[in-house]
C-alpha cells in the first residue's frame, strides 16, 4: 500500500542538516565494473566541491596467481612490474579529470586494510565502487571487496552494480588522453528503506537531506517480511504510515509532500521493486557494523546492490 500524505510535526524530529561531501575515495580495480562508477565519484566532486581520492590496493593473492609458483625473485620483479602499471592507469585516469582536485595512492597488501587507511589519512566522507554484483558460489569463490567495504566503512559507501540503468546510469567516457565527460549528478526520485530498528532510523536524515539538497521526491517505506503477521495487516499498514511520517523533521525543506510505503514480502525484492517502479535514482539504506553483521552470502543489502536499477547509499547505522 502506497501513501502520499502531509508530513507528521514530532517533537523529537529535528530538521536534517546539510549534506557535505568534501573527500571521495573512488576504489578502482581498472576493471569495465570499476570504470562504470567513476562517472558518480566525478559528479558527487562537481556537485559539492570535493577532492577525488583515486585508489589501487595490488593484493598479494592477485600477485601471486599471476606468478603461477615462481621463486621470491620474480615475485618480487612482478610485485613492481604491476605497481608501476598501476600507476600510469592512475595517472590516465587522473589526467582526464579535468578541474576536479585529485589525489591518488597505488598500495599494497589486503583491500580494506589499506583503503582503511586512505579513509583515515584524507578525512574520506564517501566511497565510491563498482560492484560485479555476483551471488551464490562465484561470489563465495572470489569473495566481494565491495562487500568488505560495505561491512568496515566508517563513512557512507555508494555501489554501482550491473543492473544500473536509464536516467541512473551515468554515461561513460571511453578514449585516451581527452576528459571524462562532465557527468551532472541529479537525483529526481529517492527511495529510503528501514526496518525501524534504531539504528537504521539514524539513515534517515541522510536520505531526507539528499531530497531537501536535490528537491527530489522521496519514498519513505517499511517491508514486513513476517507473514504470520498478516491477519493484523491493516492495523500494521497505519502504524507504519505513521512511523514513516514521524521521521519528518517538522521544518524540513523539502519540495515534495514525501510517500509513505509499506510492503508485504521478500524484503530485497519489494525494495528494488519499488526502486524500479519510481524509476530511482538513488536507494538509500542502512548497514550494521562489521561485528553484527551477518555472515551468510544472501543478506538484503548485498542483492539490493547486486541488483538495483541504480546506484545504492549504503550508510553505516
Amino acid at each position: 500500500m502506497t501513501v502520499a500524505d502531509q508530513k507528521q510535526d514530532t517533537p523529537e524530529t529535528k530538521r536534517s542538516a546539510a549534506i557535505s561531501v568534501k573527500n571521495v575515495l573512488f576504489a578502482t580495480d581498472f576493471s569495465p565494473t570499476s570504470e562504470s562508477a567513476l562517472p558518480y565519484a566525478t559528479a558527487i566532486c562537481r556537485r559539492f566541491g570535493g577532492t577525488l581520492h583515486v585508489a589501487h590496493v595490488l593484493s598479494d593473492a592477485n600477485l601471486l596467481l599471476m606468478t603461477g609458483g615462481v621463486d621470491y625473485v620474480s615475485v618480487g620483479t612482478l610485485y613492481e612490474d604491476a605497481r608501476a602499471d598501476a600507476q600510469e592507469k592512475i595517472q590516465r585516469i587522473t589526467a582526464r579529470l579535468g578541474g576536479i582536485p585529485n589525489r591518488s595512492s597505488v598500495r599494497h597488501g589486503q583491500v580494506w586494510t589499506n583503503l582503511s587507511g586512505i579513509v583515515a589519512e584524507n578525512g574520506i566522507d564517501l566511497i565510491v565502487v563498482g560492484t560485479h554484483g555476483r551471488t551464490g558460489l562465484g561470489r563465495l569463490l572470489l569473495g566481494s571487496v565491495a562487500e568488505d567495504i560495505l561491512r568496515h566503512a566508517p563513512c557512507p559507501v555508494l555501489t554501482v552494480g550491473p543492473k544500473v540503468r536509464g536516467r541512473a546510469k551515468l554515461p561513460e567516457f571511453h578514449g585516451e588522453g581527452r576528459e571524462l565527460a562532465p557527468a551532472e549528478l541529479e537525483l529526481r526520485r529517492i527511495v529510503y528503506a528501514t526496518n525501524f530498528t534504531p539504528s537504521s532510523l539514524t539513515v534517515a536524515p541522510v536520505a531526507i537531506g539528499l531530497a531537501g539538497q536535490f528537491e527530489a521526491r522521496l519514498t519513505l517505506m517499511h517491508v514486513v517480511e513476517d507473514y504470520a503477521v498478516l491477519d493484523a495487516r491493516l492495523g500494521l499498514i497505519e502504524d507504519g504510515i505513521r512511523q514513516l511520517q514521524g521521521l519528518l523533521p517538522k521544518d524540513a525543506a523539502l519540495a515534495y509532500v514525501p510517500e509513505a510505503v509499506i510492503e508485504f514480502g521478500s524484503a530485497w525484492q519489494c525494495i528494488l521493486n519499488t526502486a524500479a517502479d519510481r524509476d530511482a535514482d538513488l536507494i538509500v539504506l542502512g548497514a550494521r557494523p562489521a561485528d553484527t553483521a551477518t555472515h551468510l552470502p544472501w543478506t538484503t543489502v548485498h542483492r539490493v546492490v547486486a541488483q538495483a536499477i541504480c546506484p545504492v547509499l549504503t550508510v553505516r547505522a
